[in-house]
């Protein structure tokens, strides 16, 4: 099995990187339940099986990768010298904390853990930048994702449901990092 190998992104790697496969397969969502009653918002997510599998395209336009990379790290993941995944992370949109973005791993890729060294990479960057969180976003329909941030010990920390252009709920999950 090739070995997984994480480094920064160069200016060679942005026309391989944007065209990953950056959509996903799910059966699942994190559907929102939200009751306004006076003096109290109830809030809860539940998890919803689908009726059938649906193919969810990325939040994210490819613009946005080059938009935000000024203020990005963005580390890349290869196998055999090619671009199979990357991760994008944030210094400081939230006090004392690192974002991740996007963690995208193309299709034919995934589930080799490419994603799980991605993230441990960023982990590994958020501390020494002397940070003490990391977190995640992902929309609700992202259930893989979102299994996925639970595997890895992250918990769920908040929501934004005007956060991306297509109007999905954005979800974050977090992680304290010692």
């Amino acid at each position: 099995m090739p070995e997984i190998e994480i480094r920064p992104a160069d200016l060679q790697d942005f026309g391989q990187l944007l065209n990953l496969d950056h959509s996903y397969q799910t059966s699942y969502v994190w559907q929102m339940d939200r009751t306004l009653e006076e003096g109290q918002i109830s809030l809860f997510f539940r998890e919803i099986r689908l009726p059938r599998n649906v193919k969810v395209e990325y939040p994210h336009s490819p613009k946005f990768l080059t938009q935000t990379l000024p203020q990005a790290t963005l580390l890349v993941a290869t196998l055999d010298s090619l671009p199979v995944g990357y991760v994008s992370v944030v210094e400081h949109l939230a006090p004392n904390s690192s974002w991740v973005t996007d963690l995208v791993v193309d299709e034919k890729s995934r589930r080799k853990g490419i994603g799980t060294a991605l993230l441990i990479t960023a982990q590994e960057w958020t501390i020494q930048k002397n940070l003490k969180r990391i977190i995640l976003e992902m929309q609700s329909k992202n259930y893989p994702a979102i299994r996925f941030a639970l595997k890895l010990g992250y918990e769920f920390c908040g929501y934004n449901d005007h956060y991306y252009s297509n109007r999905d709920i954005a979800l974050f999950f977090a992680r304290l990092l010692h």
